[in-house]
């Protein structure tokens, strides 16, 4: 059976079953076979462990929703962001911008319950104004380049990634044809006629040279933001922009989570604020990302605000994981068992956090239905941010 890799995402039922045929198995699997007594309420979870992926004294691990997630069996890699803890605004991200910090990949070869660090040299970010300013570094950046040779977006071993470009408008996309260890890159993804792109990674394989991707353009005004899908049909040589995610608001709505339901019909979820408002809001597709309708609430409170990872399950459920950043903080999921039309009560993965800086998850499902959700997160032990990962079932 091929095992290409899942970017936390399912390919659409009525597209080729050759295209699909790992994302579906490799992620949604075997149904998950619960230890809780047969009559246990759809929608609760049960959690096997927590497990420390990446953590160090003084150092700042944060935002895998930033970089993405994929898989190949029980092979598992997830990328974050490594830096540097610093005192200070208890508001703000205690991470020293001036200390310098890694675009880094972790890497578990057992389903999540190891892991072990990655720093590719082809993925380090150039170095902030605030490093600059500290360090006198030159502020050059590599150019990206137009990609020449179309990427076959089937192959068993790919990876995907897009970051902010740095010097030029759009987005950049980096791939892997060997499960994350080496990678191209950057190549640009234009902005077309629009505003530039903030993106994160999202993205849905259609073919061998179809990829839909998700990602967060800037606003008319240049602030953050609002979501749109991309198409490339030639393998990255030319994209077209298909349609906006919603409209555009006062407030942001940002970081598409993506799945397929079948026959071009896609559900996303993003995250939103105005003004006091932080919530997760549901979109629907009927024709493949060409148009959107809004189909209400996910979830109606996250805190501060947080990203969701969304994973459907081979029964069909979707499943949205969270970071909460309010008390209790921790880590929460809802599920729905109607393709996102409605949406059952907040559970709580954990609630053990010391403060709101935590979440930005992105979860796979194993081929035993387990799924692992991987995060940034705190506790009292100690001041750091560090990696952790939840492998759980749901009933």
């Amino acid at each position: 059976m091929s095992t290409r890799p899942i970017a936390h995402r399912h390919a659409p039922a009525a597209w080729s079953r050759r295209t699909f045929l790992g994302s579906t198995l490799g992620c949604a699997g075997v149904p998950f076979l619960s230890r809780q007594a047969a009559t246990a309420p759809t929608g609760q979870v049960e959690v096997e462990r927590h497990v420390v992926a990446w953590r160090q004294p003084g150092r700042y691990g944060g935002w895998p929703a930033n970089h993405g997630i994929w898989s190949w069996g029980d092979e598992i890699v997830c990328g974050c962001t490594a830096g540097f803890m610093k005192s200070g605004d208890p508001n703000r991200h205690p991470i020293d911008r001036s200390a310098g910090e890694a675009h880094a990949l972790l890497r578990s070869v057992d389903g999540g319950a190891h892991w072990t660090f990655e720093t590719p040299t082809a993925l380090e970010p150039p170095p902030r104004p605030e490093r600059i300013a500290v360090t006198g570094e030159s502020p050059e950046v590599r150019p990206a380049r137009r990609l020449t040779t179309p990427i076959d977006f089937t192959a068993p071993d790919l990876a995907l990634t897009f970051r902010k470009s740095h010097g030029a408008p759009g987005a950049w996309l980096f791939a892997s044809p060997d499960r994350a260890r080496t990678w191209s890159g950057p190549w640009q993804v234009p902005a077309l006629d629009g505003p530039n792109f903030d993106p994160r990674t999202d993205y849905l394989v259609v073919g061998p040279r179809e990829l839909l991707v998700f990602m967060t353009a800037m606003k008319a005004n240049g602030r953050e933001g609002r979501p749109l899908t991309l198409r490339t049909r030639d393998g990255g040589l030319t994209w077209e922009r298909l349609g906006w995610i919603g409209p555009e608001t006062a407030g942001y709505r940002i970081m598409p989570a993506t799945v397929s339901l079948g026959g071009g019909r896609l559900y996303t979820v993003i995250r939103r604020n105005d003004e006091a408002r932080h919530c997760l809001e549901g979109y629907r597709s009927d024709d493949g990302g060409v148009s959107w309708r809004e189909a209400g609430l996910v979830a109606a409170d996250t805190g501060r605000g947080n990203p969701a990872s969304l994973t459907r399950l081979a029964d069909g459920r979707l499943c949205a994981v969270y970071g909460y950043r309010a008390a209790p903080f921790g880590i929460r999921v809802v599920t729905s068992e109607d393709e996102g039309r409605t949406w059952g009560a907040p559970v709580a993965l954990r609630q053990d956090a010391s403060d709101w800086d935590l979440g930005y998850p992105r979860t796979i499902v194993r081929r035993d239905g387990r799924l692992v959700s991987v995060y940034y997160f705190n506790d009292r032990s100690g001041p750091e941010r560090y990696i952790a990962a939840t492998i759980w079932g749901q009933t």
